[in-house]
């Protein structure tokens, strides 16, 4: 009786061992979290953009929620590329793709949207795009 309660306890040590190891901080831990350094996308109704200036950082997405009117009936012009790009919603396979806007370097631009199908025409705002910090 005594030998089981011995290797009772000894198991109950090495359990604890065990378990306190995969809790204990690794030095191999990276800095940057897993999938990377993820910048999250800003939503806005086509509706709220006119006149409006959206701030993005370089590398962030504008989504542009479309309501009722079709992702792939509105087209984009951007004023300066070297600022942000428009791309084109769609619609396929299953899948709804709203059209956006992305920021890909500092500075102030122009976009113009409009509608095949109706809508605000033309929808026009300012996006003001800063550098990651």
């Amino acid at each position: 009786m005594t030998l089981t309660r011995i290797l009772a306890a000894a198991a109950i040590v090495v359990a604890a061992a065990g378990l306190s190891a995969c809790t204990s901080p690794s030095s191999n831990t990276p800095e940057t979290p897993i999938g990377g350094d993820v910048i999250t996308p800003v939503t806005m109704e086509a509706n709220d953009l006119q006149g409006a200036t959206v701030d993005l950082i370089v590398g962030q997405v504008l989504n542009i929620n479309t309501g009722d009117l079709a992702t792939d009936s509105y087209t984009g012009e951007v004023a300066d590329t070297d600022v942000a790009t428009f791309s084109k919603g769609s619609s396929g396979s299953g899948a709804e793709l709203n059209p956006g806007v992305e920021a890909v370097g500092v500075g102030e631009t122009e976009v113009t949207m409009t509608n095949s199908d109706g809508g605000i025409q033309p929808l026009t705002f300012t996006v003001v795009v800063t550098e990651k910090k």
